[in-house]
């Protein structure tokens, strides 16, 4: 029988002339993390504000039905 070889591939080089290794990829996510935590913020007091709002639907109803 025949011996088997297994190929290596090393991320670390080009194998052709359009494939890139992995390190060429590095995305840097801060503004995306910035947006989202300001989202966030923003649904969050959203939310707060319509719940403290619901506490006072009645006295704030009666105002405007008279």
């Amino acid at each position: 029988m025949s011996k088997k070889n297994k190929r290596q591939a090393s991320y670390g080089t080009k194998t052709s002339g359009s494939a890139f290794s992995r390190d060429e990829f590095n995305p840097d996510y801060s503004n995306i993390k910035r947006e989202l935590k300001r989202i966030g913020i923003l649904a969050g007091s959203f939310i707060t504000v319509l719940v403290v709002l619901s506490f006072f639907q009645n006295s704030i109803l009666a105002l405007f039905i008279k």
